[in-house]
């Protein structure tokens, strides 16, 4: 149960850095996430009939859906993802 506990507070404590990072209140952090968003094609297809590039493109955009993961889902739905109860 220790080890459980000590992945629930890791797993808090990095969620919160993204929040304090990403703060979506502030109005740099909307611009960066905004730009971001439209880098990394957030929204759209990352298809490439060049594989590599197609690889780079994905890669961009799962580094930006991990970013929106830890910002858009509250604590319990997030330690959900990692298979760790909120008790």
């Amino acid at each position: 149960m220790k080890l459980l506990s000590a992945v629930r507070d890791f797993l808090i404590n990095r969620q919160r850095a993204y929040r304090l990072v990403f703060n979506p209140d502030n109005q740099f952090t909307r611009v960066v996430l905004k730009d971001l968003a439209r880098f990394c094609r957030a929204s759209e297809s990352t298809f490439d009939a060049d594989p590599r590039l197609h690889a780079v493109k994905e890669g961009r955009r799962e580094v930006f859906l991990r970013i929106a993961k830890h910002l858009d889902l509250d604590t319990k739905d997030f330690l959900k993802l990692y298979g760790v109860n909120d008790d």
